[in-house]
């Protein structure tokens, strides 16, 4: 029992120092790999300090450079911060530091990640001097006035591209007024064609087209219907074109009572009839035979023939009556 326990106290402590051993050697190791280099600690204002962090590349996969920590009084600054490269069996990455205030700093302590284990550099203390003048060989001048700096092309540039724009501006204004100057005086318009002559005269126009012979007798029914109900319209001052057959026959038969514009009932009828039928071939597709195609369009000449002095008479009537 006792040599048991002896034995098991001798592997204890083996084990133990063999951890040692190990833990001892990889710190080593690690401690071994990062050096840091500098080549001056000790600059006068505005010179510059290469600072530079290097690793043994031996047994190493990977390696994170520190982002610098600089001073905490931020006098310290990183002019460059170069690429990481490589010599030898080292791996390395320089930065380029610079200051502007005289005085002693401390850069901190930087963090290198080598194989996922944090390596501490020590810091650095850095000495920033200024210059010194020797007056016994340096004479002492009174401060130049400021010299202006010569005017350039882009100084006035924005100016040039105003001046262009407010110069091709007026050139489009006298091009204009010109053309208007030179332009032709337009010939006084024609006086409009009289509803009856218009009337008279489109009718003739339709028979020209010869649209039955073309078996277009729809459109034959548009334009004869539109013909009857414009010359209403313009002739006769009642809302013709955009009434319905009803509407209209309503509104020209009580028109006919209140203004005694005395329009034959017979053609009153036949102006229904031609409506009526006209909306028959346009939305029922109805196919009238020849000889009421050629009634329907006797019907609209003589429903203009007898509307036109009616409504002659009347404006006569209402003249006078002024």
């Amino acid at each position: 029992m006792i040599k048991n326990q002896i034995h098991k106290n001798r592997l204890s402590r083996s084990l133990l120092f063999w951890m040692l051993v190990f833990v001892f050697a990889t710190g080593f190791k690690a401690s071994a790999q990062v050096e840091l280099k500098l080549d001056t600690t000790k600059i006068r204002i505005g010179e510059q300090i290469e600072y530079t962090i290097s690793v043994d590349k031996e047994g190493v996969d990977n390696v994170a450079f520190p982002k610098l920590q600089l001073d905490s009084l931020k006098k310290i600054e990183l002019v460059k911060s170069f690429d990481i490269d490589s010599v030898k069996n080292r791996i390395f990455k320089k930065y380029l530091l610079t200051s502007f205030d005289s005085g002693r700093y401390m850069i901190p302590k930087q963090s290198v990640l080598i194989d996922n284990v944090t390596q501490q550099i020590d810091s650095v203390f850095i000495d920033v001097s200024t210059v010194a003048v020797d007056t016994t060989k340096q004479n002492l001048y009174p401060i130049k006035p400021i010299v202006k700096e010569p005017y350039t092309f882009d100084d006035f540039k924005i100016y040039v591209w105003w001046i262009l724009g407010i110069l091709l501006l007026a050139a489009l204004i006298w091009y204009l007024i010109k053309r208007r100057k030179n332009r032709p005086e337009e010939k006084e318009k024609k006086p409009a064609i009289p509803p009856f002559e218009l009337a008279k005269k489109r009718l003739k126009e339709l028979d020209d087209k010869h649209l039955l012979e073309k078996s277009r007798v729809k459109q034959y029914y548009i334009e004869l219907t539109d013909i009857v109900r414009n010359f209403i319209e313009t002739e006769m001052h009642i809302p013709a074109l955009e009434s319905t057959t009803g509407e209209l026959m309503e509104t020209i038969t009580d028109f006919n009572k209140s203004s005694h514009l005395d329009i034959p009932k017979d053609t009153l009828l036949k102006l229904k009839s031609l409506l009526r039928d006209a909306d028959l071939v346009k939305f029922a597709k109805s196919k009238p035979l020849p000889n009421e195609i050629d009634l329907h369009r006797h019907d609209a000449e003589d429903i203009i023939d007898v509307m036109h002095p009616k409504a002659v008479n009347k404006e006569k009537k209402e003249e006078d009556g002024q």
